[in-house]
Formats: C-alpha cells, structure tokens, sequence
C-alpha cells in the first residue's frame, strides 16, 4: 500500500530537478495552459513543451504499467503523484484523461512503438534525462524496481539516445531523493 506521505515525497522529487525549476514542471504548466475542446489557443502556449510534457508522463506511465497490470489502484496513485509533481498547473481531471489516452494507445501500438514515439519527441539531451528520471522515480514507487520495470527504463534511455549507465544514474538519483 503507498501512503499519502510516500505519494507527497515522490511528488516533491519529481518537482525538484537539478534546475531552479524542473523540466517537469516548466512542461506542465505549459500543458495546463493547452486550449480544452473548441477554444481559442492563449498566447505564449507551446505545443513543443505540451508534447514534452505527456513524453515524460508517458515515460513513467510505461514503466507503472510494465508489469502487465495498472490497476486502479496504481492508476489512482499514478495519477495522483502526476498531478502533485505538477504544483497544480495540471488540473486532476486533465491527468485523468491524458492517462486514459496513454493506455489506449499502448494497447494500440504496443510498448516498442510507445518508447520509439517518446525518443521521437524529444529534442535535447536534457529532456531525454528528465523523462528517464521521472521513470526511475516511479519504478519505486513500490519501493523495488522489478525486472521488467528496469527493462523498460532501459529501452527508454536507448529510445533517448542516453548510452550506457544512465539507468543506473537514474535509479541511484532517485534513491539518494527518496532517502530519508
């Protein structure tokens, strides 16, 4: 069972990238700024940072659901560390819905296609790093990274042109985060 206060910490690393802000929360607020149905787009709205932003969900959506089973259960508490990483900029019913997305087009395209699509995206070494991190972070959100969990993050830091290591670096990051 993952409590409020693991959910809370999780949150609170995602939020903190090595910048002053995170890479994280800049694309989220970008995506929370996206037109909705038929309205007129705002000014300063960046698609680019929009894209980047359901990347790096998308990430560590694959890695939750590695296992075959997203539950939900682990839905909700993927959900909700999602929208605590994003400071509010990302209402909850917009996760809700970019989530319902993400799992149909797994099931459309299968995970090689979904991992190929997210390095596509990406466009600087620095995004790439981001989404591998969040990933890593959420492959603890039981506490152990499981086989099939560090095979994903594996295809994602090779989808993200990342060489050798980076998933180690990404795991033994988030484990200095989150350690008490």
């Amino acid at each position: 069972m993952v409590t409020d206060d693991k959910i809370n910490q999780m949150a609170r690393v995602a939020k903190a990238g090595e910048e002053p802000r995170s890479i994280l929360a800049l694309a989220a607020a970008a995506y929370g700024a996206r037109p909705v149905d038929e309205s007129t787009v705002p000014t300063g709205f960046d698609p680019l940072a929009a894209a980047l932003f359901e990347s790096i969900v998308e990430g560590a959506f694959l890695v939750a659901s590695a296992d075959g089973v997203f539950d939900a259960q682990e839905r909700e508490v993927f959900e909700r560390v999602v929208t605590l990483s994003c400071g509010g900029t990302v209402p909850p019913k917009h996760v809700e819905m970019l989530v319902s997305d993400l799992s149909d087009q797994l099931a459309e395209d299968g995970l090689d296609r979904r991992i190929a699509a997210i390095g596509e995206t990406l466009q600087r070494h620095e995004q790439a790093v981001e989404v591998l991190r969040i990933a890593a972070l959420i492959a603890h959100v039981s506490d152990d990274v499981s086989d099939v969990e560090r095979a994903v993050l594996e295809k994602l830091a090779s989808a993200c042109n990342l060489g050798d290591g980076a998933v180690d670096s990404a795991l033994d990051d988030v484990r200095a985060a989150l350690a008490p």
